[in-house]
């Protein structure tokens, strides 16, 4: 039975709503571009739709990494902390929403059956506090931060393309 099937609820359910809500608002803003529109800067921010998708979709898949591996499993791919905000070579907006979209169905079903109060220490990083530990709970807050807060750039970048809209 994959999640789609399965009837989550409580607190499982509050957290996937609210993460499908704001990945929707983030696909909204790219719906009827083309792949010129999406990897095209609006603004003097390095930032592009088409760049928001792939670092929303590569936060995403690290983070759930994390919450069944701990640090050592997020951090076992290279990051490319320039170019996931870019559209590179080859690459397609309708590519990265299925990257987008396969990384949101893992995460999903992992959500239907992870322990929330599992944690893992955090990797050492600046932006850390030095120590601390996330539960599962606490990541799945984290994305739905990320994602709502991308979605919000999406928004400022597609409307300076063309004036549309996410809400509005």
């Amino acid at each position: 039975m994959s999640v789609s099937d399965q009837v989550l609820t409580g607190e499982r359910a509050d957290l996937l709503a609210s993460l499908r809500l704001h990945r929707g608002f983030l696909r909204q803003t790219v719906q009827g571009m083309t792949d010129e529109q999406a990897a095209r800067r609006s603004t003097v921010s390095e930032l592009c739709l088409g760049g928001l998708i792939k670092h929303v979709a590569g936060v995403e898949k690290r983070w759930m990494r994390f919450a069944v591996g701990g640090a050592e499993a997020m951090e076992s791919e290279p990051v490319d902390w320039v170019g996931q905000f870019r559209m590179t070579e080859g690459e397609t907006l309708a590519g990265l929403l299925a990257e987008f979209d396969r990384v949101a169905a893992e995460t999903d079903a992992l959500v239907a059956t992870v322990d929330l109060d599992q944690a893992h220490p955090l990797p050492v990083a600046p932006w850390f506090e030095p120590g601390a530990s996330w539960s599962v709970r606490r990541v799945l807050l984290h994305l739905i931060a990320e994602t709502a807060q991308h979605a919000g750039h999406a928004d400022i970048i597609r409307e300076a393309i063309d004036g549309a809209k996410t809400m509005g």
